[in-house]
C-alpha cells in the first residue's frame, strides 16, 4: 500500500531568535483527519501543541491537540501555522491569515517582521484556590481569579504572586498539582524591568508540565493586569526556561498578541 508524504514543521514562536520560546509543530492537511489520527500526530512529536490547519472556503479549519487531549484556543501554535502558511507560499504574503476553530474565527496579519494575532479578549473572576493547588504551588498567592470552561474549554486559574522574583523561583510539586483539581494555573506578577508583567504556565492535568509561552492565556492575562496597571497595551515575558515575549494589546472585547517565529524543522509525515 503506498504511502501519503504530509508536510510537517516545527516552529519556534514567540521569540525574537530560535530554540527559544515555544516550540509547536504544524501539520499541513489536504483532507479531513479523525480526532484520533490527529491526537496520535501529536503524542508523537511530543510538543505541547501540534496544530492541524486544513484549506476551507474562506481560509483554514484549524485544530489544536496537546500529546495527551484537544485544545479549544492556542496561541503560539496559531501563531506558528501563520508563519508556516507565508513562508511555503499557501497565502501570499501580504493576506490575512483566517482560521476557523472551536474558539470561532481568529486571524493573523503580517506586522514587520513579527506576526499580529486578532483573539478573543478572556474575562475572569475573583475566585479562591483549592487547598490542594496552594500546597502544590508552595507560595501564597497575592490575588487569584478564574478564567471560566466556557471561555476556553477548561478552568484556567490565574493566580498573582507577590514578586517577579517569587515567580522566578517557583518550583511547583506537579503530581500534587494535577491531583488537585485544578486543570491549569497561570502564575503572574508584575514585572520588574522593561516588561509589564511576567507569568508562567503549568498544566499538568493537560499532559504539560510547565508550557514555555502560552499565547492563549494572554487573552487573560491583559484584561486582569488591565485596571490593575492603567493600561491597554503590554509588553510581557513569560519566564519558563526557554522564555518567551509577547505584545498585548486591548481592542474592546478583542486582544491582540504580537510575536516572531523561526521555523527549526522541516518534514514529511509518512503515514
Amino acid at each position: 500500500m503506498s504511502r501519503s508524504e504530509i508536510p510537517i514543521f516545527q516552529v519556534d514562536a514567540f521569540t525574537e531568535e530560535p530554540f527559544r520560546g515555544n516550540p509547536a509543530a504544524v501539520c499541513l492537511l489536504d483532507e479531513e483527519r479523525d480526532e484520533g489520527w490527529m491526537q496520535a500526530v501529536a503524542a508523537e512529536m511530543n510538543l505541547s501543541e501540534t496544530a492541524f490547519p486544513r484549506p476551507v472556503e474562506r481560509g483554514y479549519a484549524l485544530r489544536w491537540f496537546t500529546p495527551a487531549l484537544e485544545v479549544a484556543l492556542c496561541g503560539h501554535a496559531t501563531l506558528a501555522t501563520a508563519h508556516v502558511l507565508w513562508e511555503t507560499g499557501r497565502l501570499a504574503a501580504d493576506r490575512e491569515a483566517v482560521f476557523h476553530t472551536k474558539s470561532g474565527e481568529l486571524r493573523a496579519v503580517r506586522r514587520g517582521t513579527a506576526i499580529e494575532l486578532d483573539f478573543p479578549a478572556l474575562p475572569s473572576d475573583p475566585a479562591e484556590l483549592s487547598a490542594g493547588a496552594r500546597r502544590a504551588l508552595g507560595v501564597t498567592a497575592r490575588n487569584v481569579a478564574l478564567v471560566p470552561a466556557r471561555s476556553i474549554g477548561e478552568d484556567n486559574w490565574i493566580v498573582e504572586l507577590e514578586s517577579e522574583e517569587v515567580l522566578r523561583n517557583l518550583s511547583p510539586d506537579f503530581a500534587a498539582l494535577r491531583e488537585s483539581g485544578s486543570a491549569t494555573i497561570m502564575a503572574t506578577a508584575r514585572g520588574s524591568g522593561e516588561f509589564d508583567f511576567v507569568s508562567r504556565y503549568f498544566a499538568p492535568a493537560v499532559g504539560i508540565d510547565e508550557d514555555p509561552v502560552t499565547g492563549s492565556m494572554h487573552c487573560a492575562l491583559g484584561p486582569y493586569w488591565s485596571p490593575r496597571l492603567g493600561k491597554t497595551r503590554f509588553k510581557a515575558f513569560q519566564a519558563s526556561s526557554r522564555g518567551g515575549v509577547i505584545e498585548v494589546e486591548l481592542r474592546g472585547d478583542r486582544a491582540l498578541l504580537r510575536g516572531r517565529a523561526h521555523t527549526v524543522l522541516r518534514g514529511v509525515l509518512l503515514v
